[in-house]
């Protein structure tokens, strides 16, 4: 019951996203498996060593730093919650500390590598999947939107006139991300062709599998690393990594941090300024080649 009624409350009140709720989800009701079958103790009755002998466990079980620290944050917003309402007397989050994440870099392509597999003809041909999956590749890298968000679009969202899309982003943020006008001719062809495939139903998602219902997660990682691969040798090759390319292109080419920040629709600029770290990593490569004494 308590579980539910925080659940609402994401949902409704801090307005996160179905995927991020669903995860939360996930996350607490392992973490009241685990208090239920090593200490017999229900949710409401934990202290923070309890806390700390489920980061231990998850440790031995050799979950990354990045699940570990989600896992917490879980925790730390449900307890908060479960003090707020007064249903606990002491917050047991309040000592624990989330393991430390080593500091990497965001994987990207370069720019070039993805002009010349978005404008080769060798990989893309006129049936609809070839159309939809070029598609996917050239709204991921030309405008960064998350796979969810990418999921997310309708036919409707795409703006003709102004050349823009209306995205609807983490905590259902709507953000405007403007469409340059060979991807707005694009999507054009696109959706005219997918209504000339006469699926026998009407999805309005803008993008679609082959038998007309809407894309899923899978497909488009399935899509987005099968086509990776012909350009990249890099070991990710995921939606994610179109985003990082998006932002990284766009400092490279002068953009400005904060402008980057509203395309990308992050909450704080320091969520932005990773790819800072990327330019200077070129810069330094171009130094080393270019500067005699280097």
């Amino acid at each position: 019951m308590l579980l539910n009624s925080f659940l609402t409350y994401l949902s409704h009140e801090k307005r996160y996203s179905q995927h991020t709720v669903t995860s939360y989800q996930a996350d607490l009701l392992q973490f009241q498996d685990y208090i239920l079958k090593t200490f017999e103790l229900d949710v409401l009755e934990i202290k923070h060593t309890h806390v700390r002998s489920f980061m231990v466990d998850l440790m031995e079980n050799k979950s990354s730093e990045n699940t570990i620290n989600r896992k917490i944050s879980a925790l730390r917003s449900f307890y908060k919650f479960l003090f707020r309402e007064g249903k606990i007397g002491q917050n047991p989050m309040l000592l624990i500390k989330a393991p430390k994440i080593p500091k990497r870099l965001p994987v990207f392509v370069e720019t070039q590598k993805l002009d010349n597999l978005l404008d080769s003809k060798e990989f893309f041909n006129e049936g609809f999947n070839s159309k939809r999956d070029h598609l996917v590749i050239e709204l991921l890298f030309g405008t960064g939107i998350r796979l969810a968000e990418l999921i997310g679009l309708k036919d409707t969202d795409v703006d003709f006139y102004s050349n823009t899309i209306k995205v609807l982003g983490k905590r259902n943020k709507e953000r405007i991300v403007p469409v340059n006008k060979q991807l707005i001719s694009q999507l054009n062809s696109y959706i005219e062709l997918k209504k000339l495939q006469n699926f026998n139903n009407n999805f309005p998602n803008l993008i679609v599998t082959n038998t007309g219902t809407a894309a899923y997660p899978k497909l488009i990682y399935r899509i987005v690393s099968s086509y990776l691969n012909l350009v990249s040798t890099n070991d990710k090759r995921s939606p994610h990594v179109l985003r990082h390319s998006y932002a990284t292109s766009l400092l490279n080419a002068g953009a400005d941090l904060n402008a980057i920040k509203m395309l990308l629709g992050h909450a704080s600029l320091a969520a932005t300024q990773v790819y800072t770290h990327n330019s200077i990593e070129r810069l330094k490569t171009i130094y080393k080649q270019a500067h005699p004494k280097a």
